[in-house]
């Protein structure tokens, strides 16, 4: 298969004859199709490397086809045509492993840019295979781990979406590795040689969160001393991660999209838009359709960056995973403090599995961090757990200490706030915890308790 052969499905014919013109100026050697009937035919006799496809055609429409080429090979990149209001069709298009779309009418430049990338993409794809194979029969891909049949499916997923260019929506609640999935997908992607820029939507205050994300110029605004650059700008030719999206403004959002679908941006108090090629990716701990409802996610904006989602699940229901789990964080945590811990003793096991985890991974990450700090063996015990472990969820029992007694007749609005009172009572006015067992951000966290006229909303987090 030649790497040069792009093949056009176009019912149109000016559009068709025109778009061959450009790409075989460019130095593609190219072929065309009047719909799908016959591009299938000329997929499976001509061998092309590269397909762009409409998806309004007769006998056979853009849709169909997709799902007809990925049947016969994963190794021919689909670019899919589309006009603004058929924009849903593209994102479901998007799911069947569409490499990349464009929308009509065609800019001729990100067109190329995408025949590109593809390029690089199927030179690069046997190579990202054989990688894969390895770190699955190890049961991990990237910094992702686990054998379980949920973490498989997560993996399958990764694998699929990452080599496009679509769009991931990652959902999940605080502390499932929501990040290192992120991270996974730009590692087995075409742009894994360029940069992975996070950014926490939660953590920016409103006042800048525009300057940190498209960048400023100098004199935008009070205190803006010289040009910075955004983190789009940082993340040119790679991947952007908009962590906690659903904690960014509303008025960012439309920002936001416009950028996504232009693929164009302008400093704050700059006249000069400047274009991005970025892959973005974006997180959430919240329920993406309860915050479109609550007026917190644009629903335009939700719909643009769930062309694909992944769903990352709570540790307590991939348990299987922990034996695993620790072995790989044990070995994160001895290169970083210079220790030679082995494993942990079966007591120690046994009491993580018995563990609901309302912090997830994250919590066990710090949970084996300090104990491996405290441990002056090559075995965890019991002793060098934290302080308390498997004591601070919030029982229902004859232990009132920890017990939230509830009236029937008691609102919604009463209930999450003596939940969350009480939480914050447990950790003793450590936030960052509380908001890690309640699975919120620390900003919902923070906006709640002012919300209460809680004294605790002025204070610092009291140490871990």
């Amino acid at each position: 298969m030649s790497a040069e052969k792009v093949l056009i499905v176009e019912d149109e014919e000016n559009e068709r004859t025109g778009l061959a013109e450009v790409v075989s100026d460019w130095g593609y050697s190219a072929e065309t199709a009047r719909d799908g009937v016959e591009g299938l035919e000329k997929v499976t006799r001509w061998s092309p490397a590269i397909v762009v496809t409409d998806l309004k055609m007769p006998r056979m429409g853009g849709l169909e086809l997709v799902e007809r080429i990925a049947e016969l090979s994963q190794n021919i990149a689909v670019v899919v045509v589309t006009a603004q209001k058929t924009i849903d069709s593209a994102f479901h298009a998007g799911r069947l492993g569409v490499y990349d779309y464009i929308e009509k009418p065609i800019d001729t430049s990100r067109l190329r840019s995408i025949l590109e990338n593809a390029g690089k993409l199927l030179g690069t794809r046997t190579e990202l295979e054989i990688t894969r194979r390895a770190l699955r029969d190890k049961g991990a891909l990237g910094q992702l781990v686990g054998s379980s049949k949920k973490m498989q499916e997560i993996f399958r997923l990764t694998e699929l979406v990452a080599p496009s260019t679509a769009s991931v929506l990652i959902t999940g609640a605080s502390g499932t590795g929501k990040e290192l999935v992120a991270r996974t997908i730009h590692d087995l992607s075409p742009r894994r040689n360029k940069a992975f820029v996070p950014i926490n939507c939660a953590a920016i205050p409103e006042t800048l969160i525009e300057s940190e994300i498209f960048g400023h110029e100098k004199g935008a605004f009070t205190g803006a001393l010289e040009r910075r650059t955004g983190c789009f700008e940082l993340a040119e030719g790679g991947t952007l991660l908009l962590d906690e999206i659903g904690e960014m403004p509303v008025a960012t959002q439309a920002k936001l999209l416009r950028v996504l679908e232009d693929h164009k941006l302008r400093r704050l108090g700059s006249k000069v838009e400047t274009t991005v090629d970025v892959r973005v990716l974006a997180a959430t701990n919240k329920v993406p359709e309860e915050a479109v409802a609550r007026g917190e996610l644009r629903n335009d904006l939700y719909y643009r960056l769930n062309v694909f989602n992944i769903h990352m699940p709570p540790l307590r229901d991939h348990k299987d995973d922990l034996p695993a789990l620790v072995e790989s964080l044990l070995k994160d945590m001895n290169a970083k403090h210079g220790r030679t811990v082995k494993t942990v003793s079966d007591a120690v096991l046994n009491s993580f599995q018995n563990y609901s985890w309302p912090g997830n991974v994250r919590e066990l990450r710090n949970a084996l961090e300090r104990a491996v700090i405290v441990c002056d063996g090559a075995v965890i015990e019991t002793k060098h757990l934290p302080p308390g472990f498997g004591q601070s969820t919030l029982r229902t029992s004859s232990d009132d200490s920890d017990a939230v007694h509830l009236n029937v007749g008691t609102t919604v609005e009463e209930a999450e706030k003596l939940l969350i009172l009480k939480t914050l009572e447990s950790t003793s006015n450590n936030k960052t915890r509380a908001a890690e067992i309640l699975g919120i951000s620390l900003k919902t966290l923070h906006n709640k308790l002012k919300e209460y006229g809680s004294a605790a909303a002025d204070k610092d987090d009291l140490p871990a």
